[in-house]
C-alpha cells in the first residue's frame, strides 16, 4: 500500500476525483481550473500508476471501468475527510464543548486560581470536565508533552524549561494567626516575631526552613518553628484553634475574618505565579479559550 501511495501525489488523486465525477476530460479541466492537456497527461499517469485504463471512450463522453467505479466512492470520501482535516478550525464554542482538561495544581493554586474560576467555568462550558491532579515538578514536562497534562501552575523561580508560560500574578508573604491573637494586635518587633510559635508549609514534607528563615539567617537570627505541614489546606483551622502563627501568601488569607493578618517585621521575597502549557496545545482553540478564561478570572479576582 505504501509503495502505491508513493507513486501518486495528491494532485493526481484530486484530478481522478474530478474525472470520475465529470466523465469528461474537458469538463474536469474546467472544474480544476487546469488546461485540458494537463489533465490528459495526469490521466495517463493515473492509468500507469493504477494499472487500469480507468476511463474508456464512449458514445457520450467516457465510460468508467470497474476499477474506476470501485474507486469513486472511497476516493471522494477520503478527499473530503482530508479537506475537513486541513480546513481552518472553527471558533471554539464552550457551550457545546465536550472536553476533559487535566490541570496540575497545588492546594495554593487550587484556592487562589481554580476555585474562584470553577463557577464561571461551569456556567460557560457545562459539558466540560476538569481534573485537578497533584503537582509533581520533576515529571511536569514529560506528562505535558505526552498528553497527560494540559495545564499547570508553578512559581516562576522554579518553573521547568520547555513549556509555554504566562505570568498570572505576584504574591507576597504576610504574618497570620487567629483573629484575637494577643501578639498580632499590631506588627511585632523582630524579637517578638522570632519568639512566636511558627508553622511552616513544606511541600516535600517535614522541612522546618523556608524563605523566611533564609531572610532571618542573613541577619544572624532564627525563628521558633514548631510545626511543619505538607500543604496549605487545613492550616487556617490550625491557626484559629491555637496561638500558632504562619507566614502565608497574602492572596491565601485575604478577607478571612477568622484570621489576623499583619506585616512581618522583615522583608521576605515573594513569588510570581505562572500558567504553563505544552507546545502541542498552544494553538488549539479550546485550550486558548481555557487559558484566557483562567487568566481573566485571576485579573478579576485581583480587583
Amino acid at each position: 500500500m505504501h509503495d502505491s501511495l508513493r507513486s501518486l501525489d495528491l494532485n493526481l488523486l484530486v484530478t481522478l476525483d474530478a474525472l470520475l465525477a465529470e466523465l469528461n476530460v474537458t469538463r474536469a479541466a474546467e472544474r480544476l481550473h487546469l488546461a485540458q492537456p494537463t489533465v490528459s497527461v495526469q490521466l495517463a499517469r493515473l492509468r500507469d500508476a493504477l494499472g487500469d485504463p480507468l476511463l474508456l471512450p464512449g458514445a457520450r463522453g467516457m465510460r468508467p471501468t470497474a476499477r474506476a467505479l470501485a474507486l469513486r466512492g472511497p476516493l471522494s470520501q477520503a478527499l473530503e475527510a482530508l479537506r475537513l482535516a486541513i480546513a481552518a478550525e472553527r471558533p471554539f464554542d464552550p457551550s457545546q464543548a465536550q472536553l476533559t482538561w487535566r490541570v496540575a495544581a497545588t492546594d495554593y493554586t487550587e484556592a487562589t486560581i481554580l476555585r474562584p474560576a470553577l463557577g464561571p467555568l461551569r456556567a460557560a462550558a457545562p459539558g466540560t470536565r476538569l481534573a485537578i491532579v497533584d503537582m509533581n515538578p520533576p515529571t511536569l514536562v514529560r506528562k505535558a508533552e505526552q498528553g497527560e497534562l494540559d495545564l499547570a501552575f508553578h512559581i516562576a523561580i522554579d518553573a521547568p524549561p520547555g513549556l509555554r508560560q504566562r505570568p498570572l500574578f505576584a504574591d507576597r508573604y504576610v504574618l497570620a494567626g487567629r483573629a484575637d491573637h494577643p501578639r498580632l494586635r499590631r506588627r511585632p518587633t523582630l524579637k517578638q516575631f522570632c519568639a512566636l510559635e511558627h508553622v511552616i508549609v513544606s511541600p516535600d514534607g517535614g522541612g522546618f526552613s523556608g524563605p523566611t528563615d533564609d531572610a532571618l539567617a542573613k541577619q544572624g537570627l532564627a525563628r521558633n518553628v514548631v510545626l511543619s505541614v505538607p500543604r496549605f489546606s487545613g492550616l487556617a483551622a490550625m491557626l484559629v484553634d491555637s496561638d500558632l502563627v504562619a507566614m502565608l501568601p497574602q492572596r491565601l488569607v485575604a478577607g478571612n475574618p477568622a484570621l489576623a493578618v499583619v506585616e512581618a517585621p522583615l522583608a521576605v521575597p515573594g513569588f510570581e505565579m505562572l500558567m504553563l502549557w505544552p507546545e502541542r496545545v498552544h494553538r488549539d482553540p479550546a485550550h486558548q479559550w481555557l487559558r484566557e478564561h483562567l487568566g481573566r478570572g485571576v485579573s478579576i479576582a485581583l480587583r
